[in-house]
């Protein structure tokens, strides 16, 4: 799946940009799950790789990790880089699903 497909989607997606070297991404990972497990199937949770992924990381002006967007049918939402809640991250996705973003 290509990230054009990936954020078409209807379902809202966030995207966290990422790297195996940062320590604040490390600590993203049970936020993140947290996350994930509190908002089910409303949105897909996706973490890219910026060491991985250097052409789309450039493209998207990604030049801080953690970077977090939210894509809903092809169009970013929402971006912010750095520590983020998972209660922020949950509303955040919520209002989203109710189309309030």
């Amino acid at each position: 799946m290509t990230f054009q497909e990936l954020i078409k989607s209807e379902q809202p997606v966030l995207i966290d940009f990422t790297a195996s070297w940062c320590g604040p991404c490390k600590a993203m990972a049970p936020i993140l799950s947290e996350v994930a497990s509190q908002v089910k199937d409303k949105a897909k949770i996706v973490k890219i790789d910026v060491d991985k992924n250097r052409q789309l990381s450039t493209k998207l002006g990604i030049r801080s990790v953690p970077t977090f967007m939210l894509y809903q049918n092809g169009k970013m939402k929402w971006r912010n880089s750095g520590m983020q809640s998972a209660s922020a991250l949950t509303s955040l996705i919520n209002k989203a699903v109710q189309n309030e973003l």
